[in-house]
Order: structure tokens, then C-alpha cells, then sequence
């Protein structure tokens, strides 16, 4: 019998990441640069202790504009709470918690270490594929 794949057969594994104490008007360049909506968070230790979004960044943004100037590093910004997936949960299943959140990505997570982030579109693809 077929293994069912998982995320971990999926995900993302090259990723742009940020650490907490980085500027946040530099996170802001790094997202519009590289045209990408969110990031993991990264301590030294390599741990993940958020993730950083568009969305998170407009609170920047609108700090920035009533002080006239950017200011503040992403940890004061960035999501600290965050959901993720296990790298062996089943496709089907993480299509599930996608449908139960509004997030557009999910941070995966192998041996408490990250593994990498899969979004929406990548299981949708995943998904495809295995039906196809």
C-alpha cells in the first residue's frame, strides 16, 4: 500500500527569515523586494518565536505615520502566538486547518525545529498532484 503523503513531502524549505531584533522598516524592503507576504521569526538559537506578516506590517505602517518616520524592530510587531503544522499531518488534513483559519500560511514544524512554511496555493498544488 502507497504511503499518504504529508507536508513535509511539500513544504517550502527555502525560506527568507527574520530575526527578532531586526529593523522593521528593513522587514518592510525585504517583503516588498522579494514580493512575499510573511516570515518566520527566528531567534538566535534558531527557534521560532513568530511570524511577521503584511498585516503586521501595516500596524507598523501606521505607527509610522504618525510619528512621520519608521521606528521599532520586528519583534514589536510580529504575531508571538503562532499555529503550526506538524510535518507529518496528511494532506487532507492540513487542507482542513486551513479551512478552519483565515491563514494564508502555516509554519511546519519537525522535531520542534522548523521545517519550513507551506501556503495555501503549495497544498492546493500538493493536492492536485495526488489526484491527477
Amino acid at each position: 500500500m502507497p504511503q499518504t503523503p504529508t507536508l513535509k513531502d511539500y513544504v517550502s524549505r527555502d525560506l527568507i527569515s527574520l530575526a527578532p531584533e531586526s529593523q522593521i522598516v528593513d522587514a518592510v524592503a525585504l517583503f516588498i523586494g522579494h514580493e512575499i507576504s510573511g516570515a518566520p521569526v527566528i531567534d538566535a538559537s534558531g527557534n521560532l518565536v513568530g511570524i511577521l506578516t503584511v498585516k503586521d506590517c501595516f500596524r507598523a505602517a501606521l505607527h509610522a505615520s504618525y510619528y512621520q518616520g519608521w521606528s521599532g524592530i520586528v519583534a514589536d510587531f510580529m504575531t508571538r502566538d503562532v499555529q503550526t503544522l506538524d510535518a507529518n499531518l496528511d494532506l487532507v488534513s492540513a487542507a482542513q486547518r486551513f479551512l478552519e483559519t483565515d491563514f494564508r500560511r502555516f509554519p511546519v514544524m519537525q522535531d520542534g525545529r522548523l521545517l519550513g512554511i507551506v501556503m495555501r496555493l503549495d497544498l492546493l498544488r500538493a493536492l492536485n498532484a495526488q489526484w491527477k
